[in-house]
């Protein structure tokens, strides 16, 4: 009986020991998901967050920034990320600003077109011009690419060129932005949009890509910095709640100066609030 006691002792304390230690496992874990162009440089922070923070796990997750919103409203994710101004129906969110980033036209490298005009990239996307040579380029049908539903970067897009997405004639619809980049860089006749600083970042990298000076504005990470670039947007993080502990040191770290190098890193401008 005595070892028998003995035993349960031990099991029970076993038990306590697991679930004291899984509570401590779940109270340094931060879950984001969201913005896919903001989860490269989410994933960077977390990383130093965690080598400053040892026992802390940070898990990045894509899937746009609906999807950010939506598990924040939840409760899913400690943390949601959105690119892009809050609508005035997210207003119940606390939203806290990383980073600028910029929405700019990108084709194959091998595009003769290095600009074009609004009304130009209007007639292109919907379907008013459908041959590169219309627009000084070789003659070629143009592939149109445009961003999925639920995209912030869609969503920029048709706010600055006052359009629906019913009047876009894409002939290939993609969710990220490393989709559209992959698109264009294999296939010269094609023109897409996305983040200015994946763009940059990817053709920096050699792959074949370019960004368009859009009427007569460079595309570049300088421009946006410097507020000349007119399709800029925030990149935030987002919570329901005032955030506290561990969510409110990771959203004031990203947010430091100890982050800038990290945000320059992926072709952003940083945000300071040191």
């Amino acid at each position: 009986m005595r070892w028998m006691k003995s035993i349960g002792a031990a099991t029970i304390m076993l038990v306590l020991m697991s679930l004291t230690l899984s509570t401590f496992a779940s109270s340094h874990k931060l879950v984001l998901t969201g913005s896919s162009t903001i989860a490269p440089l989410a994933i960077e922070l977390g990383r130093r967050f965690e080598s400053l923070h040892p026992g802390v796990r940070v898990d990045v997750q894509t899937g746009g920034s609906s999807r950010g919103i939506n598990d924040t409203r939840k409760g899913v994710a400690d943390i949601g990320m959105v690119s892009g101004v809050l609508k005035s129906a997210e207003q119940d969110l606390q939203a806290f600003t990383i980073a600028l980033d910029g929405v700019g036209i990108i084709v194959h490298a091998s595009n003769p077109v290095t600009t074009l005009t609004n009304r130009q990239i209007v007639g292109i996307f919907t379907g008013r011009i459908t041959n590169w040579q219309e627009v000084g380029g070789h003659d070629a049908r143009i592939i149109l690419v445009n961003k999925a539903e639920g995209r912030s970067t869609l969503e920029s897009f048709l706010a600055y060129f006052q359009l629906k997405n019913s009047e876009i004639k894409s002939h290939i619809v993609i969710g990220d932005n490393q989709q559209g980049i992959k698109i264009v860089s294999g296939n010269p006749h094609a023109i897409g949009y996305v983040s200015i600083g994946a763009a940059a970042y990817d053709a920096q990298r050699g792959v074949p890509i370019k960004l368009l000076t859009m009427d007569g504005v460079a595309a570049t990470v300088a421009n946006v910095r410097n507020g000349t670039y007119p399709l800029s947007r925030p990149l935030n993080l987002v919570t329901r709640l005032p955030p506290t502990g561990l969510v409110k040191q990771f959203i004031d770290f990203a947010r430091s100066k100890q982050a800038h190098d990290l945000v320059e890193a992926q072709y952003f401008v940083p945000v300071s609030v040191d």
